[in-house]
């Protein structure tokens, strides 16, 4: 038997919507389970980072990238090729700081918030897409790279993009190898 060229990708979309559904859908119980913003924001960081960690294999496996060789490289992977792969969408990138340590993605679209048109006004400081910021600090971590990762802008509070700032807490080390 054969298969339709298009079938691959109408499976990644609804493997996608489904899965956007079901975050909305942890979201919603987290936010009946945890009476404080910040602890529905922790809880999702947590599940992220747990995400990020068994992620990165996927990722190395499927996305067959070589070691990065500075932090831009790394934060140019993160948006041109994870993104792209998980989410199908490729955030702008910007140096934020003068020693290159800082970067921000920033998404002119976010798929995790296809179905919400705003956050309750009781939940002002929830951070809806916190588990993507655990995910990319999870996996970050996983090739020996530390990192802070939040979130700077967000379109559900009223901001013109979603943005998320990466800062590398290391510095970049030359290791030469002896033979």
């Amino acid at each position: 038997m054969s298969r339709s060229p298009g079938r691959k990708q109408e499976n990644h979309k609804i493997s996608r919507e489904l899965f956007v559904l079901t975050y909305g859908a942890l979201v919603a119980q987290l936010c009946k389970d945890y009476e404080k913003d910040e602890d529905v924001n922790a809880c999702l960081d947590r599940m992220g980072y747990s995400i990020g960690v068994r992620l990165i294999d996927d990722f190395l496996a499927r996305s067959a990238v070589k070691k990065c060789r500075s932090y831009s490289e790394t934060a140019d992977m993160i948006a041109q090729v994870a993104f792209k792969m998980y989410l199908g969408v490729t955030p702008s990138v910007s140096c934020s700081s003068a020693t290159g340590n800082e970067f921000s993605l920033i998404l002119d679209k976010n798929p995790l918030v296809d179905f919400v048109e705003e956050l309750p006004a009781e939940r002002a400081s929830l951070c809806y897409c916190n588990l993507l910021c655990g995910v990319i600090r999870g996996a970050l971590e996983m090739v020996h790279l530390a990192a802070e990762v939040t979130f700077l802008q967000d379109r559900l509070k009223g901001d013109a993009v979603t943005e998320i700032g990466i800062t590398f807490l290391r510095k970049p080390e030359d290791r030469k190898h002896r033979r």
